[in-house]
């Protein structure tokens, strides 16, 4: 039998690489993805709370996109500059 036939777990676990290298491998992929989006997410929820939106509150807590529905959130939505994601705004309602 030839090692690299398709068929078993087995076989993929003799692949050149085997399972255990591909993880390896992307873990560090998968630590960026990860960071990225807990950074987007936290910024989104906490200025949609601030704004007393419990609809796009909701929808983001619920919704993961690696960070893009977040950030359509904050900059088309919420309307921020960069330089307001990290500061506390002066009001706390939001206009319609």
């Amino acid at each position: 039998m030839h090692m690299y036939q398709w068929g078993g777990a087995e076989n993929f676990i003799n692949m050149p690489y085997g399972a255990p290298g591909i993880f390896a491998a992307m873990a560090p992929l998968f630590i960026i993805f990860i960071l990225w989006s807990v950074v987007w997410k936290g910024l989104a929820l906490w200025h949609s709370a601030r704004r007393g939106e419990p609809l796009w509150f909701v929808a983001l807590l619920v919704v993961n996109t690696l960070g893009i529905l977040e950030i359509i959130y904050l900059f088309l939505v919420a309307k921020l500059k960069m330089n307001e994601l990290f500061s506390k705004p002066n009001n706390h309602t939001h206009s319609s």
